[in-house]
């Protein structure tokens, strides 16, 4: 289907209607929906969308619909704990070593999943205050065991390149920190805002910078999201990826590994696949665990070793996060033939991605 040249983002259900995006009989519950939610779809996405197929992947992600609106069992605005982990406005210290610092509470595109779409949107903060992000800052400086800094949101590339670079100055100015992570969809969403300057700003003496890219459908790493996840990898900073596993976008074993070897193909080495959070109106969109760790499985014999992500949970309430693939090894205590225990022989049955159970050591 041939498409307008979007030269704006779309943030209006009328909008999305006009453009086919969703149906004209949907704009009730869709104006419900982004009268609590933020919606927000880029041009670069636009364009991947087939408004042929009610079913696209893409529209999926982020095209709202009315099933936002049922809550379910379980469902929590806070769905991680991000609030009792958060001593000072901005800052999340959930494991010793290491900080979520959300600067913005904005993003370029809206996903339906997102576990802080309470936090995001209509009649929200948009950014910290300057005085909460002193007060961040020097809560950053007051703990010495804080070696990485993660930068979230919201999206903090929304930022100017001169006020990233005056926040990467701050941070790596903090002698103990010496990773600063950004997570962000940015390269994908809006592949022009990782300019020259941008990267710039992103390179920083005294600390080395990571970025963690939110993508989860091959489709999306397009040629200009692959040039921008280029432009930062060229200048010198890594980059590894975040995936969730959403149902009717990549809860298929071809799905996840055209997905995994895009990343490795933009040298962007995969890092983690989350479980879909219990957030508010995302019932639509969770798989089951079982599901997970049985596409886990699949894709453990399906594609390289360097394709392989953590399948993770975040456990509700703020108890941070476990890995939750499936298990290859089971201990067994060996027998003698009379039936008695034989001393100091456990050995393990492993199972290769095959289905296959082997003995370790091998014998009887």
């Amino acid at each position: 289907m041939t498409k307008t040249n979007f030269a704006r983002t779309l943030r209006e259900p009328a909008e999305l209607v006009a453009e086919g995006l969703a149906p004209t009989a949907a704009l009730p519950a869709l104006e419900r929906v982004a009268a609590r939610y933020a919606v927000a779809i880029t041009p670069a996405l636009v364009e991947l969308i087939d408004t042929s197929d009610p079913e696209d992947p893409i529209a999926r992600q982020f095209v709202p619909t009315a099933a936002e609106l049922e809550m379910q069992p379980g469902e929590s605005a806070d769905p991680i704990g991000d609030h009792p982990h958060s001593p000072v406005p901005g800052i999340v210290h959930r494991y010793p070593d290491r900080v979520l610092f959300k600067l913005v509470h904005v993003c370029a595109v809206y996903c339906r999943f997102c576990f802080r779409r309470e936090m995001v949107g209509p009649g929200k903060e948009n950014a910290l205050s300057d005085d909460a992000y002193r007060a961040a800052i020097d809560y950053v400086r007051a703990h010495s065991e804080i070696w990485e800094v993660i930068l979230t949101g919201g999206d903090p590339l929304m930022l100017s390149p001169r006020r990233m670079s005056e926040i990467m100055a701050d941070l790596a100015g903090i002698d103990h920190v010496k990773i600063i992570r950004l997570h962000t969809r940015v390269p994908v969403a809006d592949p022009a805002r990782i300019s020259d300057e941008m990267v710039a700003a992103l390179k920083v003496e005294g600390a080395t910078t990571w970025v963690a890219l939110h993508a989860n459908h091959a489709r999306e790493l397009t040629q200009a999201a692959r040039a921008a996840c280029a432009r930062l990898v060229d200048a010198g900073i890594p980059m590894v990826s975040q995936s969730v596993l959403l149902r009717g976008v990549n809860d298929n074993a071809a799905a996840l590994s055209d997905l995994m070897r895009a990343f490795v193909e933009c040298r962007i080495k995969p890092y983690y696949l989350h479980h879909g959070d219990l957030a508010p109106g995302t019932a639509h969109l969770r798989t089951t665990l079982a599901h997970g760790q049985e596409l886990m499985r699949q894709l453990r014999g399906r594609v390289s070793g360097l394709c392989q992500p953590d399948y993770v949970i975040d456990i509700p309430g703020g108890a941070g996060k476990s890995p939750v693939g499936p298990n290859y090894v089971l201990a067994e205590q060996n027998t003698a033939p009379d039936g008695r225990e034989a001393a100091s022989e456990t050995r393990y049955r492993i199972v290769d991605y095959c289905g296959d159970v082997h003995l370790y050591p091998p014998g009887t």
